[in-house]
């Protein structure tokens, strides 16, 4: 049984119930299919999705969308670095890539970037920024999570789209020629983009419906057990308070001067 196919399986296994419930709701119940059998139309396909993934990157901005992904029945998710070896995140989590970017297939369905502290080596990095646009001139997505959008602005790819990031760097992306939008998960035609690290949960969802559909997306949020209530309402720069938005505001400083400087020097 190949990869996808024991992917599938798994899957299979996971919405089986669903399926079940689904399938007797449909038929007379003596005719019923067993779950395996009644997959609604559409609910498997061989999309080939992959994400970047590069030094001091955020873990969270990559392993949210990677679990949704990951749910899509026949999709084959590959995690994508410059070279084999292992990627430390910024914040200590080590992921092994499995594929590099001449490994990478040449015809995407979806080119996802993350975001993290080691973002500005990454867009900046002539390798990465050429294997972004390449990949992204033929994906039928380009899609990122933070201040992944920074890496594919620089690679040229978000010029006249609307797209979003991470609060601090939102802003920026307008020195890539983009259209800086503040909302949690922004689509411009072909191109998706979610804001800071835990919108990725909600990217993910959003992708899930967009490359199966909506009742698919419905069934791995409740898989998943999405169904945040946090408990202080900081979350975001409309709603945290004044102390809190001063505190951390500075902290984004030299991200922004060199994602400026970065900027400047491409378009040099």
């Amino acid at each position: 049984m190949s990869t996808i196919d024991r992917r599938t399986a798994a899957l299979l296994a996971l919405f089986g119930p669903l399926l079940a419930t689904t399938a007797a709701r449909a038929a007379p119940a003596s005719s019923a299919p067993a779950a395996k059998s009644h997959v609604p139309p559409g609910w498997v396909r061989h999309d080939v999705i992959a994400q970047l993934i590069y030094p001091n990157m955020t873990a969270l901005d990559l392993v949210g969308p990677h679990y949704m992904f990951s749910l899509l029945m026949g999709a084959k998710v590959h995690l994508v670095a410059k070279t084999p070896e292992p990627v430390t995140s910024d914040l200590g989590l080590t992921i092994t890539p499995t594929a590099t970017f001449e490994q990478c297939p040449q015809d995407l369905t979806v080119l996802f970037a993350p975001g993290g502290t080691g973002v500005l080596s990454a867009a900046g990095d002539s390798q990465t920024r050429a294997f972004i646009a390449d990949r992204g001139a033929r994906a039928k997505y380009v899609t990122s999570v933070c201040t992944g959008s920074l890496i594919l602005g620089a690679a040229g790819l978000l010029k006249g789209y609307r797209a979003t990031s991470h609060w601090a760097a939102r802003d920026l992306l307008a020195d890539f020629d983009a259209i800086p939008t503040d909302h949690r998960v922004v689509r411009d035609r072909n191109r998706i983009t979610g804001a800071g690290v835990t919108s990725g949960l909600d990217f993910g969802l959003t992708m899930v419906s967009e490359l199966r559909d909506p009742f698919y997306a419905e069934c791995a949020q409740l898989l998943a057990e999405y169904d945040p209530h946090p408990p202080f309402d900081s979350g975001s720069m409309h709603r945290a308070p004044v102390k809190v938005r001063e505190t951390m505001t500075p902290w984004f400083a030299d991200l922004r001067a060199h994602t400026r400087d970065l900027a400047r020097r491409l378009k040099a």
